[in-house]
């Protein structure tokens, strides 16, 4: 039977030991140079496909609303021989984003390694934005007249669409291209585990043990979550990009305490200062909103978000955005309140949601953790049921060595933790050791055991009381729980 050899083919090897070079080329020097380039290209094909990988979902992304938004430009095409066609691309464009999820707005974070991975990218929304302007000052470029700018803004929008298909069909085809190469290719990367396992015979816990450890006290905290020894956020922007960035400029600050009711006071504000319809201003305000809500300022946050949005209206629309705008928010009944509005009291409840969150834990640790940034404690309880923790002074005027010395730690304690400890309460003792950092509670207890200042003893419980014989029924129980064999998994 003959042997196959053409699966050798798709080896690459980085060593050679029969290459030939020349007399002048130093042949392992020669290698290594071979293998550095190998690995270089494989590197550098890897770090291609996932960049393709990634462009090719934000592509479609984009490609499925600028088709959305298409579609209704072109549903309202019969309406612009009888209305204002400035007016009826608004509500195309309105209508186009209405029926789109809040949370698929935002685009995958990039892999590592792929462009900036450490720079977001902006919203969908944002890039849809970016394309109306685009189509804007494409129109203006051409100076197409007012009762043809409508076909022009379609045929702009179909322009845009087919550039992002073509794009998407070139990407598709070179990471085809990509893929196949890498898989041509048998290396390190191809080996992987077929068939493996492994079974321990684990030994069974044994009883005498479990008495052993009922003398012990065990240290736990019942309160302790690992989420919650995460600190809460330094700052209002921990979840956000750096703010730096988009602080609202003076102008937009000043324009923000218009309030949102007074159409008049915003145009005639937007009519001095143009400058301020940029995206920068528009997260800046938003920020500014962020920041009133995390001082419980509604009113004025909500404000913020009502203007913010505002300025992100009016750009979208074009060279005539700002006038378009302020007549169909004016106009009683119109489509473009009931949208607008939404689309503000959904941000604010958003902002509002997230600032609520954050709050509660700030004042959640400030309540556990005196104001510590971790919550982490130790804690004393007993663990077996019906016994309970003792606490024991050594007597100070006490002769044999043993209780002396045992007096010297206790006095070596803060007066705080004497007190506690004089009081007879565990809770004392642990409201003291909760304010303490871990490895100051462990040693402190450690002490605790040299001078024998905790005791386990049985619980006395007066069973000829109601409570006193509910709780000794969830002694027996627990103890019943206790001492059950486990069950034959077979």
């Amino acid at each position: 039977m003959p042997v196959d050899y053409s699966k050798w083919d798709a080896l690459e090897l980085s060593d050679d030991s029969d290459v030939e070079v020349h007399p002048n080329v130093d042949k392992r020097s020669f290698i290594r140079a071979k293998q550095n380039q190998i690995h270089a290209e494989r590197q550098q094909r890897k770090l291609q496909i996932e960049t393709l990988k990634y462009e090719r979902i934000i592509n479609d992304t984009l490609i499925k609303r600028i088709s959305s938004l298409l579609a209704s430009l072109k549903a309202h095409a019969s309406e612009v021989s009888s209305r204002n066609p400035g007016e009826v691309a608004f509500q195309a464009v309105i209508e186009s984003a209405a029926g789109l999820d809040p949370k698929d707005d935002q685009p995958p974070p990039r892999p590592a390694g792929v462009h900036n991975a450490e720079q977001p990218l902006p919203t969908y929304t944002k890039m849809m934005a970016t394309l109306l302007d685009d189509v804007n000052k494409t129109l203006e470029e051409k100076k197409v007249e007012q009762d043809k700018r409508y076909e022009a803004t379609i045929a702009e929008v179909e322009e845009h669409l087919k550039k992002v298909t073509n794009l998407q069909g070139e990407l598709l085809n070179k990471l085809d291209e990509l893929e196949k190469i890498d898989k041509s290719k048998i290396t390190s990367e191809s080996i992987h585990t077929g068939f493996d396992s492994t079974h321990i015979n684990k030994a069974k816990p044994s009883t005498s043990g479990d008495k052993k450890e009922a003398s012990k006290v065990e240290l736990l905290n019942p309160n302790y979550s690992a989420t919650d020894s995460l600190p809460a956020p330094s700052k209002a922007t921990d979840d956000d990009d750096d703010d730096g960035e988009f602080e609202a400029s003076p102008a937009a600050k000043q324009f923000a305490s218009i309030k949102a009711d007074d159409y008049r006071e915003s145009l005639a504000f937007l009519t001095k200062h143009p400058e301020i319809l940029t995206e920068k201003e528009t997260d800046g305000l938003l920020v500014l909103a962020f920041d009133a809500q995390l001082q419980n300022r509604d009113d004025y946050a909500r404000n913020c978000v009502h203007q913010a949005l505002l300025l992100q209206y009016c750009r979208a629309l074009g060279r005539d955005g700002v006038a378009l705008f302020f007549k169909r928010i004016t106009t009683q009944g119109h489509q473009a309140q009931e949208v607008f509005f939404k689309d503000v009291q959904d941000t604010y409840y958003k902002i509002k949601s997230r600032a609520r969150e954050i709050n509660l834990q700030r004042a959640k640790e400030e309540a556990e953790g005196g104001g510590q940034e971790g919550v982490e404690q130790i804690q004393l309880h007993a663990v077996e049921p019906g016994t309970v923790i003792n606490i024991n002074i050594p007597p100070a005027d006490s002769e044999d060595p043993e209780v002396q010395h045992a007096r010297a730690i206790f006095e070596s304690f803060s007066p705080e933790m004497k007190k506690a400890l004089e009081s007879g309460k565990l809770d004392a003792v642990n409201k003291v050791l909760g304010k303490m950092k871990v490895e100051e509670a462990e040693d402190l207890v450690s002490k605790f055991g040299d001078a024998g200042v905790l005791s386990l003893e049985e619980e006395i419980i007066d069973a000829t009381t109601q409570e006193g014989q509910e709780k000794w029924k969830e002694i027996e129980a627990a103890k019943k729980h206790a001492d059950e064999p486990a069950g034959d998994p077979e």
